[in-house]
């Protein structure tokens, strides 16, 4: 009896996908930039993208739309407040880092009626759909 033909593609799959977390988060040790967890809802009138960006302030945080795609990026500098000379650190992280994720909707949205909210680190985007005639445009054969 033959087992599942896919079973090894799977187990093939699983371990690639546990071997790029891996590098993912090698990556953003490096380079201190990392992506950001969204969440793409489709109410139907409108798109609405929530983003977790804890710790950001409003102004650090960059919101374009370009075409269908919604572009997110943040960056947070270390305080610029004086350190204590005195003052030694174990172990200090806490450093520049910046958020960058974009997102391509599978609709049209309204440009002009886009709205964003920024509340307890979390990101809100409300995107109404552009209403396009089902009718269609008719073309007239020469």
């Amino acid at each position: 009896m033959r087992g599942n033909p896919f079973e090894e593609f799977e187990r093939m799959l699983e371990r690639m996908n546990r071997q790029l977390g891996q590098f993912e988060g090698d990556l953003e040790m490096r380079t201190g930039v990392s992506s950001a967890s969204v969440d793409v809802a489709d109410h139907d009138e409108e798109f609405v993208v929530t983003v977790d960006l804890p710790g950001y302030e409003t102004d650090d945080i960059d919101l374009t739309l370009t075409n269908d795609t919604v572009r997110i990026e943040a960056e947070r500098e270390e305080s610029t407040e004086e350190d204590d000379e005195d003052e030694q650190y174990i172990r200090r992280e806490r450093r520049r880092q910046t958020v960058s994720r974009s997102v391509t909707l599978p609709d049209p949205v309204d440009e002009t009626d886009v709205s964003a909210s920024y509340n307890n680190g979390v990101l809100t985007v409300t995107l109404p759909k552009q209403h396009v005639d089902g009718d269609g445009h008719e073309i007239d054969i020469e």
